[in-house]
């Protein structure tokens, strides 16, 4: 199992990354596909049409998301936490922590967060 950590700046504010990544209308426009998102702790979500599955442990608005993440096979929980820090110039630095993410998985999982997840959320809102 391995551990995965790193900074992303997006230009958008906390406020605006926090409703992308926690309303399923919102992942859906940055994403493309149909997801299942609820800000209630211990509710299941699902992103990518099934590739991305787990459930919603933690919340601060504007804040923190922690999620633990489900990995076929694997047991250890792979939890995933995700910080909004505004920045002097109205960006955001989003730190992120996923841990224990199968070995098997690691590099697929590490390119899904820069290019899929934080890329994806860096492209929309430099389009926006």
């Amino acid at each position: 199992m391995k551990d995965y950590k790193k900074y992303y700046s997006i230009p958008a504010t906390p406020e605006e990354i926090y409703m992308a990544i926690t309303n399923p209308v919102t992942i859906e426009l940055w994403t493309g596909e149909v997801a299942e998102m609820s800000t209630e702790p211990g509710s299941e979500f699902s992103m990518w049409d099934g590739s991305i599955v787990g459930k919603n442990i933690e919340f601060e608005p504007n804040k923190k998301v922690v999620q633990q993440w489900y990995f076929e096979g694997a047991s250890d929980n792979s939890v995933v936490t995700i910080k909004l820090h505004p920045d002097k110039n109205g960006s955001t630095s989003a730190e992120l922590r996923h841990t224990n993410i199968p070995d098997s998985d690691y590099d697929d999982i590490v390119a899904g967060w820069n290019d899929s997840y934080f890329g994806g959320l860096i492209d929309f809102f430099e389009g926006y």
